[in-house]
């Protein structure tokens, strides 16, 4: 086997030997080598005395199930430089690469091999962790005291402070320490009223909308007008012709390939020329729901128009049947009127809002903190349970399943209950501003946030250097569930503002085939959801957390911003941060850096 090594170009190689015997070679940059030849003794059977006995290495003298390695160096001009024999145990004959016979690989920039809970110690305490978490699990109860006593959660209403308060209550009663809230404010405040529709040409019959968040309302009364279409993918074009709106109610639909983002379309663009639609005077625009990720079942799915945007004139969300229907009259030439009575309510200012803190403090690095979160809020046509009371209620599983095992981690874990996720992930960015001179000491945070069914990947927020470190955690835990690893951005939650700091934003992704129905709809209530998958989820959350805190070496420090750009731009995510206001300082500096010439 052949691979590429570090910045300075060093290559390894490994190849099975005679008789046992293995070769591992390391070749420097700079021409230099280095070779090893180990030869492992006959291992002692599982299970048997002999074999329990080597398991452990001896206080004396040489450890059982010892190997005897030759290590060579020489330099570039082939010079010999070093040759010395060693007495191995068996892990440091497993850190070069042999055991048993079988060549691995080896690491050419020096660092260790990854190690999972069975190597690095870890193991016993996530077996206790397990343990609480599988078998004596409250997180479903949480999930329900959430959306049946407090419901609907909007970022700056009642509601959901509330939910704060129920949130700070329940991880004192777990245990945690150093609990409270972090206050934050979001730029205005929104709260939902009525929306109704009704079709009056060709046909006469009622409209199923509801209103997308933060969007203004009709005139009194309501106000009916022609329907005209507006191609989502062509909103350059569209925007030009804008003043053909007055008066009118757009019908937005999606007409060829999208000329660029979607993301920045949906969340950018088209919240640009909404503002332009209601200064020509339009009634409304009705964004509709033809999305597979949102779709079917007569459902509407709410939503923000981006980060931190808003909009004076009514925006609606209209099921997708309704909205095949009118596509299908549009397309036919057929004139379509309709009435629309929407109102909702702005605040006149800003508005207060607050995480929810947490911790179980490390026992010899408390400075060093891992986040472990998910967001409070919710929209408000349901209960809000998989978006995202199914992620608190894990968050508040997997601090009981690791305080009930009595096990304290070395470094920090520190439990947030976000809020303002909903409207532009206000309240992870606000973590990251209050706790910006501590970033130095976090190592990243941990969030579940896709719906209702099981955990299927860790994705770490463009931190390639760390699939492999994760990759022994993730085969430890098998036996629960099959958790591939990869170094994805997830920019639709919480994860997104530590992946900007540098740090791994960890995303448990999940594999959730319903999340399309409930997703911001009135389908998003308890009945979703299953137990005993929320469990699962939870202790998964906890493991993860736990040996993420615990493991001797620490896992991730920031990077530099020069390093930052590099991952952003290779994960596609600076065209559209930059297109949502959310390209950083730092970042607009590192590109100066790299335009000025030499």
């Amino acid at each position: 086997m052949k691979w590429q090594g570090g910045l300075d170009g060093s290559v390894g190689r490994a190849a099975g030997g005679g008789k046992g015997e293995s070769e591992l070679e390391l070749r420097g940059g700079d021409g230099s080598k280095k070779s090893a030849w180990c030869k492992p003794e006959k291992p002692a059977a599982f299970g048997s005395a002999q074999g329990k006995q080597a398991a452990a290495p001896q206080r004396d003298g040489m450890a059982a199930g010892a190997s005897e390695c030759v290590i060579e160096s020489a330099g570039a001009n082939g010079a010999r430089r070093k040759r010395m024999r060693r007495v191995l145990n068996g892990p440091a004959v497993a850190a070069l690469g042999i055991w048993l016979g079988v060549a691995c690989v080896a690491r050419a920039d020096n660092r260790a091999v990854p190690k999972g809970p069975d190597e690095d110690g870890t193991k016993p305490a996530l077996v206790k962790i397990a343990g609480e978490g599988m078998m004596d699990s409250h997180a479903f109860q949480y999930l329900t005291e959430l959306s049946d006593e407090i419901g609907a959660r909007v970022t700056g209403t009642p509601a959901e402070r509330k939910a704060e308060e129920w949130g700070a209550a329940k991880m004192k009663a777990i245990g945690l320490e150093n609990v409270h809230t972090e206050k934050y404010q979001l730029w205005r405040g929104w709260t939902r009223g009525s929306a109704q529709g009704e079709l009056l040409e060709p046909i006469r019959r009622p409209l199923h909308v509801d209103a997308m968040g933060w969007t203004g309302s009709t005139p009194a009364g309501g106000a009916e007008g022609e329907v005209v279409t507006v191609n989502l993918f062509d909103l350059d074009s569209e925007i030009k012709e804008v003043s053909k709106l007055k008066a009118k109610v757009a019908l937005v639909v999606t007409k060829g390939q999208p000329k660029k983002d979607l993301m920045v379309i949906l969340f950018s663009d088209f919240a640009s020329y909404a503002k332009a639609a209601g200064k020509a005077g339009a009634i409304a625009l009705i964004r509709g729901t033809r999305d597979p990720e949102n779709s079917g079942m007569n459902l509407t799915h709410t939503g923000i128009l981006g980060f931190d945007s808003d909009s004076a004139v009514p925006i609606l969300s209209m099921t997708a049947e309704d909205q095949g229907q009118l596509e299908r009259y549009a397309e036919s030439g057929k004139k379509m009127r309709v009435r629309l009575n929407v109102q909702n309510t702005f605040t006149s200012g800003p508005v207060e809002a607050a995480n929810v803190v947490g911790e179980i403090r490390g026992r010899d690095n408390p400075e060093q903190v891992m986040v472990v979160g998910a967001h409070l809020d919710s929209w408000d046509l349901s209960e809000g349970t998989t978006d995202n009371g199914t992620g608190s209620a894990s968050v508040l599983g997997s601090a009981e399943a690791i305080v009930r095992s009595e096990m304290r981690p070395r470094r920090t874990i520190r439990f947030v209950l976000f809020t303002g996720e909903e409207q532009g992930l206000d309240g992870s960015f606000g973590y990251i501003k209050q706790h910006r001179s501590e970033m130095g000491n976090h190592l990243g945070d941990l969030v579940l946030d896709n719906g209702q069914g099981p955990v299927k990947e860790f994705q770490l927020g463009g931190r390639e250097d760390l699939v492999a470190s994760l990759q022994p955690f993730a085969k430890s835990l098998r036996s629960i569930r099959d958790i591939a690893v990869n170094d994805k951005v997830e920019s639709g939650t919480d994860t997104l503002p530590f992946s900007i700091a540098g740090l791994p934003g960890i995303n448990m992704d999940q594999d959730s085939p319903e999340y399309k129905y409930t997703h911001h709809s009135a389908a998003d209530a308890l009945e979703a959801v299953k137990p005993e998958v929320l469990a699962q989820n939870a202790t998964l959350m906890a493991l993860t957390a736990y040996w993420i805190a615990d493991r001797p070496e620490r896992l991730a420090s920031p990077w530099p911003a020069e390093k930052i750009l590099k991952m952003l731009r290779a994960q596609h995510q600076d065209e559209m941060l930059k297109a949502f206001g959310l390209w950083p300082k730092e970042l607009r500096e590192a590109e100066k850096k790299e335009e000025a010439p030499n």
